[in-house]
């Protein structure tokens, strides 16, 4: 499956494409929200977005709300250093929030399974 991450921080970014690349994904990684955007307009087989939540200009939960303005409705997964905040927890148009630590690699692989199930 190809998977679209955004993650301003460029570690951060590999480690979470390391992680879905060990699932056997491929993995597109974007810097910010407005090249998220513009790749998934030309990668038209992106099947999930995974985005961080805390990123300048434009946050993960801002970029699943213009997105979803525009009609894109993939799984959308937000990642967060810290403890999930109230109004992603509350969004349904939100597949998962996890936090960024030690079992990020199997809540992930969670979180996947999860919203490729239903």
């Amino acid at each position: 499956m190809h998977i679209l991450v955004v993650d301003d921080d460029p570690l951060a970014g590999e480690i979470t494409a390391a992680y879905l690349e060990a699932l056997g994904h491929e993995v597109v990684i974007t810097p910010d929200a407005m090249e998220a955007v513009s790749q998934l307009d030309s990668t038209p087989d992106i099947e999930l977005i995974v985005s961080d939540m805390h990123m300048p200009l434009i946050d993960g939960l801002a970029l699943l709300e213009m997105l979803r303005e525009q009609e894109v409705t993939l799984p959308f997964i937000l990642l967060t250093g810290d403890a999930p905040p109230p109004r992603a927890l509350d969004n349904p148009h939100l597949t998962a929030c996890l936090q960024k630590d030690d079992n990020l690699d199997s809540t992930l692989a969670q979180a996947i399974n999860h919203a490729f199930s239903h």
